[in-house]
């Protein structure tokens, strides 16, 4: 009886000892994800929660901020990664109106942000840049191709019936935003010709013939399933905005294998992808979760 009674002593400090480092872990891997207020910031921040959450981090979401609010708290530690664009963090976050090439962007960004003790790691394949977008049926009518096109089209009209133009509120006041555009197109603009509004309401406002065309994000989804015709930037104005994941360099201390986890997931998230995604849920009307899970499921990471 006494040896039954040692033997089964020594088998539960055996099972606590197991238990101890099962647990201890996910105790040490909670994360902060932030995300910004549009349907592919949703999105992004769902994959990469739900993803992580099947590695055994534990993953809460904030999201909905705004861009200079989702990366103040970064910097000040409230958040432990996010999903940013290259071209947001040069001239956002950085103030650097240089033109550069895609790659250069990329360089520069994740070398100024290292010494903050933030990491660009490996970026999509999804450049989501802004476009000026308008109806295709009419953009074929009117002969419009490119932002060039657009403004001269403007001018000749602007006498007879001025066209107004539809812009989300933060792209109204950036740096990289409407009245440096103005400034390259020579596109005059009168208060009235502006109409500022949410983000979402931009395509429908276009579809719907409110504005005569107005600014979209070029993987949404509704730019394929409204049928509007992005203009070509001639003048090249936007800037890339490839999309990658930011991280606090001391969370990636404490989780070795963080890395080459959302490295594994950006690489599957290109242009076509995103858009798919995007469409489900603002044309299809699933949720965010839903389609997320979806995604993960046929590449056998959940």
């Amino acid at each position: 009886m006494t040896i039954l009674s040692s033997l089964s002593k020594r088998l539960q400090h055996v099972l606590a000892a197991t238990l101890l480092l099962i647990t201890v872990p996910a105790m040490a891997t909670n994360l902060v994800l932030g995300s910004k207020n549009f349907t592919e910031q949703h999105m992004l921040s769902s994959l990469t929660a739900q993803y992580l959450g099947a590695k055994g981090y534990k993953v809460e979401q904030k999201g909905d901020l705004a861009t200079i609010i989702m990366r103040n708290a970064l910097e000040n530690k409230q958040l432990d990664l996010v999903w940013d664009y290259t071209g947001t963090a040069l001239i956002i976050y950085n103030h650097i109106n240089e033109r550069m090439s895609d790659a250069d962007a990329y360089a520069t960004v994740k070398r100024i942000d290292a010494a903050k003790g933030l990491v660009w790691l490996n970026p999509a394949p999804l450049n989501n840049t802004y476009a000026l977008a308008m109806k295709r049926e009419r953009a074929e009518a009117e002969g419009i191709r490119s932002v060039s096109d657009l403004v001269a089209k403007m001018d000749a009209a602007k006498a007879a019936k001025p066209w107004q133009l539809g812009f989300d509120m933060e792209f109204a006041g950036r740096p990289d935003g409407l009245k440096p555009m103005q400034a390259l197109y020579k596109l005059e603009l009168t208060r009235p010709q502006i109409r500022q509004m949410d983000p979402g309401l931009v395509y429908n406002a276009i579809r719907d013939g409110f504005v005569d065309a107005g600014l979209v994000y070029t993987t949404d989804g509704r730019v394929k399933g409204f049928d509007l015709l992005v203009l070509d930037d001639d003048l090249g104005y936007f800037p890339s905005y490839a999309a990658t994941p930011v991280v606090r360099a001391e969370v990636l201390a404490k989780n070795p294998g963080l890395a080459d986890d959302l490295n594994a997931l950006s690489a599957l998230i290109d242009n076509d992808t995103m858009s798919a995604l995007n469409a489900a849920v603002d044309i299809d009307h699933r949720p965010v979760a839903e389609v997320a899970a979806e995604f993960l499921r046929q590449h056998g990471l959940i």
